[in-house]
């Protein structure tokens, strides 16, 4: 804070011309803007003003921090002003970070129906399927799918999808379609590398998990792009184990179809997840809020 009076008085003097007028401005005694001034100098080592009986003038250090102080006063100015807009208004940067293949089919193109609805805040979206550190890396608001663990961080359904087991018709007519999970690991197989079971697939039974089954999988090809798994089962090339928000309309199309029904494998929930609930910014409330209602009826509902 020091550092800050002290750059607000030399400006305060460059601006006004004199102390005495700083002094004023600033509202305090021109021996506390005289001695701020000085403090300042020697802090920085160098001369900042020649000081004649008659007037004021700037060094060369001086012209170039006053030029540096006066960005910097006002982008502090500017961020209050924002922040106390944005404490009754939704207003500025909204940093997201949410799942590549969720926010290429579903969250794309919801975007511009929110800048229209609020044309005061600027969206940054990160894709990306890691975990961020929304502190460390400075998001405000993160789209998450997965059983979420014990957290400090705020969350907010927005929905569920399921892990669906599927195939095209053709590579079943080709290659026989399983009766029980154990089956699977005779097929040819594509594996997401970012499931949190890895290669081995879990499924609850006709009589839930009385009857669950767990299978070890050995795929053709591991990939961490559920598109790119999707695609070879598109192409008839093998069984998948994907989420209903990607297969969903391929199913609908009859493009590929449900392996073993009866066996069920894990749903997870989609979530809005942001810092804390204190101090929620408009900007992120509205976000949460339309997010919410956006997926109140999911297209990829069963």
């Amino acid at each position: 804070m020091d550092r800050f009076d002290e750059m607000q008085a030399f400006t305060a003097v460059v601006d006004a011309g004199s102390f005495v007028r700083a002094a004023d401005a600033l509202q305090v005694s021109k021996t506390a803007v005289s001695r701020l001034v000085a403090r300042l100098e020697a802090r920085l080592g160098v001369r900042l003003l020649h000081r004649t009986t008659r007037r004021l003038s700037l060094t060369p250090e001086g012209e170039l921090f006053h030029a540096r102080c006066k960005e910097l006063l006002a982008g502090v100015g500017e961020a209050e002003a924002e922040v106390t807009a944005g404490a009754e208004e939704a207003v500025g940067l909204l940093r997201l970070n949410v799942p590549v293949s969720f926010g290429l089919l579903h969250l794309a193109p919801l975007w511009p129906a929110f800048l229209q609805q609020h044309p005061k805040v600027t969206l940054e979206v990160t894709l990306a399927d890691r975990i961020v550190d929304l502190v460390e890396e400075g998001y405000d608001l993160a789209v998450r799918i997965a059983r979420l663990p014990v957290s400090t961080l705020v969350s907010r359904p927005l929905g569920t999808t399921r892990l669906v087991l599927c195939a095209s018709p053709e590579y079943l007519r080709r290659h026989g379609t399983p009766a029980h999970p154990d089956e699977i690991m005779r097929h040819t197989v594509f594996s997401y590398t970012l499931l949190a079971s890895g290669d081995t697939w879990h499924f609850d039974g006709p009589d839930g998990q009385a009857n669950a089954v767990s299978v070890k999988v050995t795929p053709t090809m591991r990939s961490n792009s559920g598109d790119t798994c999707v695609a070879a089962a598109l192409a008839h090339q093998g069984i998948v184990l994907q989420p209903s928000f990607m297969v969903g309309q391929y199913l609908r199309s009859g493009a590929l179809v449900e392996v073993l029904p009866g066996y069920r494998a894990a749903v997870l929930g989609i979530y809005a997840v942001y810092p804390s609930r204190r101090h929620l910014l408009p900007k992120v409330r509205v976000m949460v809020d339309f997010l919410v209602e956006a997926f109140r009826i999911p297209a990829w509902a069963d």
